[in-house]
Order: structure tokens, then sequence, then C-alpha cells
């Protein structure tokens, strides 16, 4: 281990959480972020006075933190303030319609119960129990697991476990399999919206992503300073085990001799010897070529039709009057099929469904601390095609438009004092190659999942970590992407 030297590209949670496990295991790491700070997507912006967090708003499968501090004899609550939601969200569809999700089932239930009648209730209860045998299904030879293929995958469960992959139900819809348990239509869009969680379509995604329910009901955190902080807590634990982390620093290219990697070259014109390298940057940054031709032969391209979805969020100081807000909040469009349909043709929908994430409030709804005076921070956000162009001036004022009349149709007006957008433009300068798509390939279609590429690649030396690549997106899988990596590079180790 001595001659050995790893350089990790990007300071998003994945390499964050790689460099943290390798250095813990006593290599010499090296993690170079192009940004000044720790975080990728997770990331703060102001917005006159205050910072709103801008990435990733809801924190789950804590499991997946717990065990990486442990790993590195650390304890994660005692380094990052939690607090678990007892609210998940609060959904509405017009002034007068508003349900609310709760971390216990019970109250979830009776809230549907009153909002849709017993008998969705029922609905309700048979769909929680399908979403955790689909995630109990999947957590071991998936999401724990290196990236396996179909073939695979069935060999990990084993005989025994063959029946309950078949009954997870690879082949169907999200949405088709939604009107199994729910009859009223605004249920099914309440929770087909857990297909963009991962940049997808409900009505192309596979069945499998009603495990996110089951990861929600799992329980929800509020993190104090937001989800940027808790990659600042990986990076300052990363440090302590004596990663150094250089901030502020591109890298231009990854060298390659005698056919495996060789180093890095940065932007300044310096090189870093290394013998392995983690890329924590989207897979297709490096298919396009933008770290070199040799390390874009080591992985596939995902052509333009098969991103993900982009986004344009609005981080507002403002002042909510009107609907009374808690930290998540969702309006819905009154026409989800024509919403993904427009996401589909490439254009910004007609009439989106709006997130809201009220960054100061908690359960009760209130704002902490914070008198009449103050301007909250908001994080307004719509779900975009990742086309990378930058929005003309009408379309933008077309989609500020659009937002506020289904906030208004809802009985929530927001009164700006500064706001900060970026639109998939915004995101494609801040990720490259990806058209501003903020999750990789598409979850679409049974096979989509193992068409993201694993930690190892076809260049020796070369793994990657991140959202784009298994076992998917959001905070906890790309935190679970930079362990295998990490693990990756230890067993090559082991066998060399």
């Amino acid at each position: 281990m001595a001659q050995e030297q790893v350089v990790v590209i990007g300071a998003g949670i994945g390499g964050l959480v790689a460099a943290l496990t390798l250095a813990a295991r006593g290599l010499p790491v090296t993690l170079v972020e192009k940004e000044a700070a720790p975080g990728g997507k997770m990331r703060r912006v102001a917005a006159g006075p205050r910072a709103v967090e801008a990435g990733p708003t809801v924190f789950t499968m804590r499991w997946v933190f717990d065990e990486i501090f442990s790993e590195c004899g650390a304890d994660l609550a005692s380094r990052v303030a939690l607090t678990p939601a007892a609210v998940l969200a609060r959904h509405a569809w017009s002034e007068g319609e508003r349900l609310d999700l709760f971390a216990d089932p019970a109250r979830s239930e009776a809230a549907i119960a009153d909002f849709a009648g017993a008998g969705e209730a029922d609905g309700f209860r048979r769909f929680r129990a399908r979403a955790a045998e689909i995630y109990r299904t999947l957590e071991g030879p998936f999401i724990r697991g290196q990236r396996p293929g179909p073939v695979g995958l069935a060999r990990r469960v084993g005989p025994a476990g063959l029946g309950d992959l078949w009954r997870i139900r690879p082949f169907t819809t999200l949405w088709s399999a939604l009107g199994e348990h729910f009859r009223d239509p605004r249920l099914r869009q309440l929770f087909g919206r857990y297909a963009t969680y991962c940049g997808a379509s409900p009505f192309a995604a596979p069945a499998t992503l009603m495990l996110v329910a089951h990861v929600e009901l799992e329980g929800v955190w509020t993190v104090a300073g937001g989800l940027s902080r808790l990659a600042a807590a990986v990076a300052d634990l990363a440090d302590a085990h004596g990663a150094e982390l250089r901030y502020g620093t591109g890298v231009e290219r990854i060298l390659v001799e005698g056919g495996r990697v060789a180093g890095i070259a940065l932007t300044t014109g310096e090189h870093i010897a290394a013998t392995r390298v983690v890329a924590n940057a989207d897979a297709a940054a490096l298919a396009e070529g933008l770290f070199g031709r040799e390390p874009a032969r080591a992985v596939a391209r995902v052509p333009p039709g098969e991103r993900s979805l982009s986004a344009v969020t609005v981080a507002v100081a403002g002042r909510p009057q009107g609907f009374p807000l808690v930290r998540h909040n969702v309006f819905f469009s009154p026409d989800y099929a024509a919403e993904f349909a427009d996401l589909r043709a490439g254009r910004l929908p007609r009439d989106p469904t709006v997130y809201v994430c009220a960054q100061d409030r908690h359960d009760h709804g209130l704002p902490d601390g914070l008198s009449g005076e103050t301007p909250e921070a908001l994080l307004c956000l719509v779900n975009a095609p990742a086309r990378g162009a930058a929005l003309p001036p009408e379309e933008f004022a077309r989609c500020h438009d659009t937002m506020s009349r289904r906030l208004s149709a809802c009985g929530l007006t927001i009164a700006p004092t500064a706001r900060t957008v970026t639109d998939p433009a915004g995101f494609e300068r801040l990720f490259p190659a990806t058209g501003g798509a903020l999750y990789g390939r598409a979850s679409h279609g049974w096979m989509a999942s193992f068409r993201r590429p694993g930690a190892r690649t076809r260049l020796p030396g070369l793994y990657l970590a991140g959202g784009s690549v298994h076992p998917g997106p959001g905070v906890p899988m790309a935190a679970q992407s930079g362990r295998l990596a990490a693990a990756s590079v230890l067993q090559d180790l082991g066998s060399t």
C-alpha cells in the first residue's frame, strides 16, 4: 500500500465517501474539486441575505451514513445534527385539496381515508406492504452489492429469492402498478412522483421504484445546516484521516500509461501521479472525452434521448403567505400525463408540478426564530428536459408565471426579496456533458438500472462513483457508490 496513490476527482458525496473510506484504511488519497467547497449537487447558493440549499433537500436511508461513519471510527449523530420529521410532506392540488403524509403509517392511513375514502386507505396499506417487499428484495443483492446484470441479480437472490424477484414486477410501469392500489388519480399522482426522485417519468419507470415510498416511511430526517453540511462533515472526517482535499482545482485529463491509469493533469499544468483514480463525475463527462480519449473508451455514452430529467430551481429569500407551508411541499399539476408529455417533447411543462422546500420550517410549520420582517429561505423546483440550452427570457418568464399560477391555485403566494435561478443550461455548466440531466441515465424500462456503469471500468485503475453510476441517484445511493468504488479499489489491491 505504501507505493499506492489514489486520486479522487470530484467532491460530490460519492467522491467524498470514497476518499474517506480509502483514507481510513491507510491509503494516501488526494481529492481534487473544481469548486471552492465540497458537496457537488449538495450545494448552497445566495439569494440576497439568505443562503439556500439548492440541491437535494430530503435525507433518507440514514443507515448508509451511520455505517460509513462507524466504519471510519466516528458517530454520525455526534457530527451532524439530525431531527426526524413527523410530517413527510404536504401535498396540494387546489386550495381545498390538501393531504399530509406522516412518518407514522397509521396517521397517513387516517389522512388518506379522510381525503379519499376507506378503500384508498386500504390500498395504501397494500401499497406500503408491496413497497417494503421490493426494498427487502433489492437491498442486499442490488443496493449493497456491485452492479449485477439481470442474470447476476437472479444468482444473488438464489433459488429461494426468485419468487420475490418476480413479484417486484420489473416489467410493469410504476403508473400501471399504482393503478392496482389506488383508484383516486390524485394518489396515483402523489406516489408516482417518486419516479422524479431519480429523474424519471412515472409513465416509463419500472414499478420497482415503489421502494422509494418504503424508504421515506422508514424515516426522513432534517439536517441542521442542510445537506451541504452533511457533505462538509464527510469532508472533515476524510481530512482527519489524512486525505488531502484540494478545492478550486480543475482536472484537465486523466493520464494513461501502458494501458492503465497513471495520474491526472490539472488545469494549472500540474501533474499528480496515481495508481488508482476514482472519478466522481457524471459518467457522461468521461464518455464524451472531457477527461481524455482513453478514459472515454472506458464507459458507454448516454444518448441525449436517454438522459434523466433536469430542473429549473429558484432559490428565494421571500415571505410566503396563504398556504400553511411545512418543510416539504408539493403542488400538483391537474394533468400529470400532459406534464410528462411536455417533458418528453423537450419543453417545459405548460402547467407544472411545483416542489417548495421551506427550509426554516419543521413539522409545526412555523419558521424557527424568524420575525415577520425576515425573509424565509425557500427552494422552488419544477422538472425540465435535459436539453442543456439556456432558457430565452420569454420562456423563463412563462416558466415563472406558470409556477406562480400553480402555487396561487393552491392558495400560496410568495413575495420575493431576492432570487437565484438555475436552469438546465446552468446545470450543464456545473456538470458538463450532461445537458443538465441531474440523475445520469433515466430509469426508464426494466433494463435501465443494469445499464448504469459499475464501480470498475474497462480502463485498469479507473473507478467510478456518483449518482450516474450503480446503484443510482440520490444522496444515500451516491454515497453507497463511493463505498462500492472504495471496496473495488481495496479488493483489487488485495488481488495484486
